[in-house]
């Protein structure tokens, strides 16, 4: 009986193959020793840790939304400039419904 994958290159074999079609492993050549009947359980993942070594470990909070290298004031200029456009359309929308 062939192992579910080639030890060799990798390639899925069915059942009943006696030799891998991709690298031409066989029994006599390599996959009998290589194979064992039970498959290897698949590592643990840490998905904690992934995140820290991927993202950092800075928590969450307010300045992580300030963009890199722009200074408070101009995010408040921003913001300001937002809100006031805003309320001029606000202002306009309901002074036209008179």
């Amino acid at each position: 009986m062939a192992p579910p994958v080639c030890p060799c290159c990798g390639c899925r074999l069915s059942p009943e193959a006696r030799v891998c079609p991709e690298c031409g492993a066989d029994e006599q050549t390599g996959w009998a020793q290589a194979w064992k009947a039970e498959a290897p359980g698949e590592e643990p993942f840490d998905y904690d840790e992934y995140v820290r070594r991927e993202f950092g470990t800075q928590a969450p909070g307010w300045d992580r939304l300030r963009p890199a290298g722009v200074r408070w004031l101009w995010w408040f200029v921003g913001v300001g400039l937002l809100t006031l456009i805003l309320l001029g359309w606000l202002l306009d929308f309901f002074g036209s419904l008179r």
